[in-house]
């Protein structure tokens, strides 16, 4: 499984450790990613997503998932989100 925040896109980053006497070995910086599911209000349903804690931060600043989902433009969303947007769409046109 990819190490790759589903909302932020965050991922591993490269690096050195650097000891006192300036010695470089290489090390990865790794993304807080949780296991997490988001409640959509509209769905009635709930989402499961494995995203870092920056992204619950925002999802839940923007008023949660359904309102981030359909604030964001299509093209700047990933794959599995875009869907959920075209769920969220096609539910609000019905009723």
């Amino acid at each position: 499984m990819a190490r790759r925040c589903e909302i932020t896109g965050k991922g591993v980053q490269s690096g050195n450790n650097v000891s006192h006497a300036h010695n470089k070995t290489r090390r990865r910086f790794l993304p807080n990613l949780q296991e997490t599911s988001f409640y959509s209000e509209s769905l009635k349903r709930k989402i499961r997503m494995r995203v870092t804690a920056a992204a619950i931060r925002t999802v839940e600043h923007n008023g949660g998932i359904d309102a981030f989902v359909l604030s964001k433009a299509p093209s700047k969303l990933a794959p599995v989100l875009r869907k959920l947007r075209n769920e969220l769409e096609s539910k609000k046109a019905a009723a």
